[in-house]
């Protein structure tokens, strides 16, 4: 029995290490894909001297630490310095794994890459990143999912009697805030150049796993990070309320705001082929995913 016990409490110290991870990438998604999409970040990681990445790394790990001070990604902060120092490693970790990720993603390190290179706009890159998963607790704490558990058990009661009222508004309000958040972004990167420079080096392998990781990271930001409204949003009743179909739903709304942005700033027209739409709008579909996230965190 003690055993079992033992086994038990380390699965679950186990699973909630994990979920503070999964909390922190998905706050750094937030805050740093905008910048990936950029191809000055990319150039000037290429060829920056190897003593500035380290003051680089150097000042984004103090600013990482002031911010872990008072902020940080974990909902359970001890508050001493030491406890904040090895939290801005570990946030500075998590910027470099996710800037890393997405970078072999969109094929701008491959494995023809030069390390020096590679390590230049990883470095670069995992700044916003980094800064992301810092400010994760201050700006996108869970406090109103809890609450939202203390409700008054009457009042859950009633909220379920209406659940057939209700399903059409849930309905729309997610459409309303995927949309608004997909386009806000699409609209910063739609009329840039990366878009088509990335389509030219991405194999229909990789735009498969673009797709794959842009449902994969909606996922984990609206319905495992803990973020605000999260119980509140496994218990609504719209058409697509379930966390998969939420989540699949919310991504082929994306596919159309990225779409209408290539449209609406010509860099597609009705007489390009097929194909060009779709490597353009998955692509793009990526960040406008996160940004359709970040709208519905924000009902």
């Amino acid at each position: 029995m003690v055993k079992y016990l033992i086994k038990y409490q380390r699965s679950n110290i186990w699973t909630s290490e994990l979920l503070e991870l999964i909390r922190g990438a998905s706050g750094g998604f937030l805050f740093g894909i905008p910048l990936l999409y950029t191809m000055e970040v990319w150039w000037i990681g290429s060829y920056i001297e190897p003593p500035l990445l380290l003051s680089i790394l150097a000042v984004t790990y103090v600013v990482v630490l002031l911010l872990n001070r008072s902020d940080g990604f974990r909902k359970n902060k001890q508050g001493g310095m030491l406890d904040a120092a090895i939290e801005s490693v570990e946030a500075l970790g998590i910027g470099i794994v996710c800037a890393t990720f997405t970078l072999i993603l969109l094929r701008r390190i491959t494995g023809e890459t030069p390390l020096d290179e590679a390590l230049g706009k990883v470095i670069f890159e995992s700044v916003p990143f980094s800064l992301g998963v810092a400010l994760t607790r201050s700006l996108l704490s869970g406090e109103s999912a809890t609450s939202d558990q203390n409700e008054n058990p009457k009042t859950q009661q009633n909220t379920h009697t209406r659940k057939d009222k209700i399903s059409f508004k849930d309905t729309l309000a997610d459409i309303s805030a995927t949309l608004i958040g997909a386009m806000i972004v699409a609209f910063n990167i739609a009329p840039t150049d990366e878009i088509p420079m990335l389509a030219a080096a991405t194999s229909p392998p990789w735009l498969i796993a673009i797709i794959i990781a842009s449902l994969i990271i909606s996922y984990g930001i609206v319905f495992v990070a803990g973020f605000t409204n999260q119980q509140k949003r496994h218990a609504q009743q719209g058409l697509f309320q379930t966390p998969e179909g939420e989540t699949i739903f919310s991504y082929l709304i994306s596919l159309l705001a990225a779409a209408l942005m290539l449209w609406f700033f010509h860099r597609l027209s009705f007489s390009d082929p097929w194909f060009l739409w779709l490597r353009y709008t998955l692509l793009l579909a990526l960040p406008a995913t996160i940004g359709g996230a970040a709208g519905r965190l924000a009902i």
